[in-house]
C-alpha cells in the first residue's frame, strides 16, 4: 500500500473576506474529491483572506498510480484561473517506510 500527500499553497484573486475565500476554495475542493476520489481539505492559512493551503491524500496499491493522481490534482489546481499556485510539496509513503 502506498500513501501520497500533496500540499498546494495557493493565492486567491480579489478576495476581501474569509466568506469570499470559502466560496472560492470550496468548489476546488469538491471538484478534486469528485474527479479523483481523494481526501481533500483546506489545511492551512485558515485566517488569511487571500491564501490557502489545500491538502490532498491518495491511497493505492502501487506508487505509480498515487503519483499520477497527485500530478492530476496539481494540474487541476494550477489550471484554475482564480488561483495562483505558489508551491506544491508531496510525500510518498510505501511499505518499506517506518
Amino acid at each position: 500500500m502506498y500513501v501520497g500527500a500533496l500540499e498546494l499553497d495557493v493565492v486567491l484573486g480579489d478576495i476581501r473576506s474569509l466568506k469570499e475565500k470559502r466560496s472560492a476554495v470550496r468548489p476546488v475542493i469538491a471538484e478534486l474529491r469528485r474527479r479523483f476520489e481523494v481526501a481533500v481539505a483546506e489545511a492551512g492559512h485558515l485566517d488569511k483572506h487571500r491564501r490557502s493551503l489545500i491538502g490532498v491524500a491518495a491511497v493505492a496499491a502501487d506508487a505509480g498510480h498515487v503519483r499520477e493522481v497527485l500530478d492530476a490534482c496539481e494540474r487541476l489546481v494550477a489550471g484554475r484561473p482564480e488561483l495562483e499556485l505558489v508551491s506544491a510539496h508531496r510525500r510518498l509513503l510505501g511499505p518499506n517506510d517506518d
